[in-house]
């Protein structure tokens, strides 16, 4: 028997220890032991994992109120989680992230992938937003924080508590700093233009960091050409197109918000008289620049996440297919088509094949020029499909 501070949880008969042992990060909720004692533990609690032969796997912590009941903290079961732990998980994560880029401007920690289990950590700066989408990390946000300030020396966090996961686990909504203070809207550099990233109110974590590889993929491509962003958020593409020598670039999106952001940063790039932007639902402003006989040197639909799970995937699939085709409409001949999705439930296989089916009810042709996924801050856990879930596909068309 193991002496240990923290309660049992067991793997049922069933289950597959081996893979855990392995390296899978989760158990899901069919797979553990419910007995009444596992019942009675508070979301986010600490326990030994064991499997069904009563031998140790790991330090966990369980949350009866999610599917993903389990997951898995640390090989020693003898771990203490308190501030040197969370300060030892940043500095590696830090450690990886300075060495590729020079300014303070990335996501910090990817969640599992950089061993803190639904936790990501975009830093802007001084700044650092904290998403803290597992009750274990909820109920430690004091040590998480503490460690964060020390090891990284940032002054200002906010707490984002947006989004489906933290609904899934049970966890509140409420946003807001937490430590420091913010009192406006920040400037990010990245691939030559100055983006404008509102924390509190912006979508996420107020900027998206995966798509800087795929920004500055499509910027090579945008020398001279007028460009069409769909999707665009705050200006993502079209900002580092225009920064990179673009001729024009057009946004168009459904938040206004959004859009104010993305001019703003325009002025802040010094590309503002080469830049405008169109609020509306993307498909219908699709159509109407093709009934207006709009073309484009290169042209980049980067939609939200159409099949966000399985239950969604064949609708968000002819989405996709959708999306391409209307896209693909209006690319000139001899330009550029770049394809975004960040569907985890779409693999990059099903995406390439809904997007070519698009093109190709659009009646042209295509070279698959280049396969772009989320950078190297947002690394991948081997054994999660979902911490790989951006592609993007990038096309000239004929």
């Amino acid at each position: 028997m193991t002496s240990t501070p923290y309660p049992i949880i067991r793997l049922k008969p069933k289950s597959n220890p081996q893979v855990l042992r392995n390296g899978a990060p989760w158990a899901y909720a069919d797979e553990i032991v419910t007995d009444r004692r596992t019942k009675a533990l508070d979301p986010g609690a600490l326990a030994i994992l064991q499997d069904a032969g009563r031998e140790d796997i790991a330090l966990a912590t369980i949350n009866k109120n999610s599917k993903i009941m389990v997951r898995l903290l640390d090989r020693d079961i003898a771990a203490v989680i308190d501030q040197s732990w969370f300060e030892t998980k940043i500095a590696r994560a830090l450690d990886l992230r300075t060495r590729l880029f020079p300014d303070p401007f990335y996501r910090l920690v990817h969640a599992e992938a950089d061993g803190l289990p639904g936790v990501v950590i975009d830093r802007f700066g001084d700044v650092a937003v904290v998403q803290p989408n597992a009750a274990w990390a909820d109920v430690r946000l004091d040590a998480l924080v503490d460690a964060l300030t020390k090891v990284t020396g940032i002054k200002t966090v906010v707490k984002n508590a947006s989004g489906r996961s933290r609904a899934l686990e049970g966890l509140d909504d409420v946003s807001g700093v937490i430590r420091g203070s913010l009192q406006d809207v920040l400037e990010v550099p990245m691939n030559g233009a100055t983006y404008i990233a509102d924390l509190l109110e912006g979508q996420k974590t107020g900027l998206f960091f995966d798509q800087r590889s795929n920004h500055a993929f499509a910027a090579r491509l945008a020398q001279g050409a007028d460009m069409l962003d769909v999707f665009s958020h705050v200006g993502g593409f079209s900002l580092a197109a225009l920064a990179n020598g673009a001729k024009s670039g057009l946004a168009v999106d459904g938040s206004e918000p959004a859009l104010t952001l993305a001019q703003q940063g325009a002025q802040a790039s010094g590309v503002a008289d080469r830049f405008s932007v169109q609020k509306g639902d993307a498909f219908k402003v699709m159509d109407a620049l093709s009934q207006e006989g709009r073309m484009f040197d290169l042209v980049v639909a980067d939609p939200p996440a159409f099949a966000p799970n399985k239950q969604a995937l064949q609708n968000g699939l002819t989405a996709y297919s959708r999306v391409a085709m209307m896209a693909a409409n209006l690319v000139r001949e001899g330009g550029y088509l770049v394809l975004c999705s960040c569907s985890h439930a779409a693999d990059l296989t099903k995406f390439r094949q809904a997007s070519l089916r698009g093109i190709g009810r659009a009646g042209r042709s295509a070279q698959l020029i280049h396969t772009g996924a989320a950078g190297p801050d947002h690394p991948t856990h081997p054994y999660l499909a979902e911490s790989s879930y951006l592609k993007a596909l990038f096309f000239r068309l004929d």
